[in-house]
C-alpha cells in the first residue's frame, strides 16, 4: 500500500503542474473562451500568425486536458483497488511499468496489441 501512496501523492502532483501549466498558458484565465477572447484583443499585424499560435495553444491544451484525465482515472483507480490491474487480462502491470507510466491501464502485452489495432 505504500507503494500506491507514493503514486498517489505522484499523481496528484502531476495533476496540479498541468492545471498550472494550462493556467500559465491561459494568462490566467479560466477557461479557453477567456482566454481566446484575450488572445484577440490584442493588436496584431499577422492574424494568420495569430491563428496558427491560437490553434497550437489549443491543441497542447487539448493534450494536456487528455492527461488530466488520464491522472484522474489512475487516482481513482487507486481509490477503488484497482490501481496496478491491467484492464484487458487483469493480471499486475508491474512495478517498473507504474513508475515510467503512472496511469498506465494495460500491461506491456495488451498494450502492445492495443496499439497495433
Amino acid at each position: 500500500m505504500t507503494t500506491f501512496a507514493a503514486q498517489l501523492e505522484r499523481l496528484q502532483q502531476m495533476r496540479r503542474d498541468l492545471v498550472s501549466q494550462l493556467r500559465s498558458q491561459r494568462g490566467g484565465a479560466d477557461n479557453r473562451v477567456e482566454a481566446a477572447l484575450q488572445n484577440r484583443e490584442q493588436v496584431s499585424d499577422d492574424w494568420a500568425a495569430a491563428e496558427t499560435e491560437m490553434e497550437l495553444g489549443f491543441a497542447l491544451e487539448a493534450h494536456e486536458l487528455e492527461e488530466i484525465a488520464a491522472i484522474d482515472a489512475a487516482i481513482a483507480r487507486i481509490q477503488q483497488g484497482t490501481y496496478g490491474e491491467c484492464q484487458d487480462c487483469g493480471i499486475d502491470i508491474g512495478q517498473a511499468r507504474l513508475n515510467a507510466n503512472p496511469v498506465a491501464m494495460r500491461c506491456i502485452q495488451c498494450q502492445s496489441k492495443a496499439e497495433k489495432a
